[in-house]
């Protein structure tokens, strides 16, 4: 994962490191076809061009970012996961389970959803 591996540096806490490469590793796997890039200083993963996932770390949580699009169509699901969300993002904290069912359904949506998108953001 060499093009994330100035930002996984940054993070000092070696189990939160762990647990971002985990992730990453598991989209890596997953979705072949995304493209893994860091841009605003943020770990992200495109798709034909167009934002699908982007991530970044606090000090108690993963933030994830499936764009506002993403955050309301799966609102009820965010949060019946324990996860906190904005309108734009959702914190995983450290401490708490990766629910991957979730992270697909995101993922998934936002591939399908952009399909024709030809710009970065919606």
């Amino acid at each position: 994962m060499e093009v994330f591996a100035e930002f996984l540096e940054r993070i000092a806490n070696p189990q939160h490191r762990e647990r971002a490469e985990e992730i990453f590793g598991w989209i890596t796997e997953k979705y072949p076809n995304l493209v893994p890039k860091i841009a605003w200083n943020q770990p992200m993963f495109t798709d034909h061009g167009t934002f699908i996932i982007g991530f970044s770390a606090a000090k108690q949580h993963l933030a994830v970012a499936p764009e506002k699009a993403g955050i309301n169509r799966f609102s009820d699901d965010i949060v019946q996961a324990g996860y906190d969300h904005t309108k734009e993002l959702v914190r995983i904290k450290w401490n708490a389970p990766v629910d991957f069912s979730l992270l697909e359904k995101m993922i998934e949506f936002n591939i399908l959803d952009k399909a024709d998108v030809t710009t970065f953001w919606r």
